[in-house]
């Protein structure tokens, strides 16, 4: 078993040096560490472009000491790792709490390879190369660490000059350790993060694998190939048969809805007509009853005809002003409709006294000679005028 120094605990881990003074030579080294990045304009470097060159002493802080937000004079140094397959918002809100730990922090995220993630994880859906450009891109990392251990080591820790580790507390058993945190919890460098509960990468591909042929139809249609897929031939036929299917239903549904729109304008183009016509009728019947009703200025009242027109005519109670002027156009619909009085003297005529075998009836005049006497003439005239009383 090595033995370790003074300076050391148990896990290997530095131990604190803020209770020992700091020597003249080391006061005088001003912290040259990098500061948090203060505009969003280009992504987070990597760390082996930009690490931490300072040659200033690093002393270990508490956690009370960072919250007070000391040192003043260099940012608190917070580091974070995972996987990060298909980064989703629970990896940024755990990057946003780590990264809001202190008033001034530096964070750095660390990132494993494909290597150590088949090896000890399983099979990714992004390479390692687009895992560490998603974490670049992210505003709250600071620095991107590549080809991050599975398992921190007090090396590590020295070199990126760190001084807490930021996850979530619940114990997290790989390679072989009940806990790959504890050594860091134990050394009081770990702070806790909250887990974002209802996404994470597992949740996201059992959704994916739960409706596979949704999004492998989804994926035919748009121009993915059956190999690129990984498809077979018969099930890529019957892909592209219910996405046929469903483009049927959906013009049928549109038809549908068109049909429905033009009923509904249809129902109230003819509601409008209707009340139209019935603003219209009440309108024509009010007028008509102001004109020829009772109390209108054209009303009739009852007034005699001669008998031989048979009409009988309601007259109208009209106003004095217009009195004379009804007057006389009830003298002329008067004179209009009685018939004229037949002449004193006509000519004789009788019915003939034989019909033509035509259906046309024809009245002759009677061949006897004319009469001799005035008297004889005037017994005809009366003869004639009873037998047109007989035919009415």
């Amino acid at each position: 078993m090595p033995v370790l120094s003074d300076a050391e605990s148990e896990t290997g881990i530095p131990k604190s040096l803020s209770n020992e003074p700091p020597s003249e030579t080391m006061e005088e080294i001003e912290h040259t560490c990098p500061q948090p990045r203060l505009t969003l304009t280009a992504p987070a470097p990597f760390a082996d472009e930009s690490s931490c060159q300072c040659q200033a002493p690093h002393e270990k802080l508490t956690i009370a000491q960072a919250r007070l937000g000391t040192p003043v004079d260099r940012p608190v140094r917070v580091y974070a790792d995972g996987i990060f397959d298909l980064f989703h918002s629970g990896h940024a809100r755990a990057l946003m709490q780590a990264k809001t730990l202190f008033p001034n922090s530096y964070l750095l995220v660390g990132v494993c390879s494909d290597d150590l993630t088949h090896k000890f994880k399983g099979f990714t859906v992004m390479n390692e190369a687009e895992r560490y450009e998603a974490l670049r891109h992210c505003r709250y990392v600071d620095e991107v660490i590549r080809d991050a251990p599975w398992t921190l080591t007090p090396e590590f820790l020295e070199k990126h000059k760190i001084d807490f580790v930021a996850h979530d507390d619940i114990p997290y058993s790989s390679a072989g350790s009940d806990d790959v945190y504890k050594h860091i919890k134990e050394a009081g460098m770990f702070v806790p993060t909250q887990r974002t509960e209802g996404i994470s990468t597992s949740d996201i591909i059992t959704r994916i694998v739960r409706d596979y042929d949704v999004y492998a139809r989804r994926n035919l249609q748009r121009g993915y190939t059956a190999k690129e897929l990984n498809v077979s031939f018969i099930n890529e036929k019957k892909y592209r048969f219910q996405n046929q299917v469903d483009k049927m239903k959906e013009k049928v549904k549109n038809v549908e809805e068109r049909s429905k729109e033009f009923v509904n304008r249809v129902e109230e183009k003819s509601h409008d007509l209707i009340q139209k016509w019935e603003e219209k009728s009440r309108e024509f019947i009010g007028n008509f009853l102001e004109l020829f009703g009772p109390d209108g200025a054209w009303g009739f009242r009852t007034m005699s005809l001669p008998r031989s027109s048979q009409i009988g005519i309601q007259g109208l109670k009209v106003s004095p002003p217009g009195k004379q002027m009804f007057q006389e156009r009830s003298s002329r619909m008067l004179q209009a409709l009685s018939p004229k009085q037949s002449p004193v003297s006509s000519p004789t005529r009788s019915r003939s006294p034989s019909r033509s075998p035509s259906p046309t009836f024809s009245w002759l005049p009677n061949k006897t000679s004319p009469p001799s006497s005035p008297k004889a003439a005037s017994a005809s005239i009366s003869s004639m005028s009873e037998g047109d009383e007989d035919e009415k």
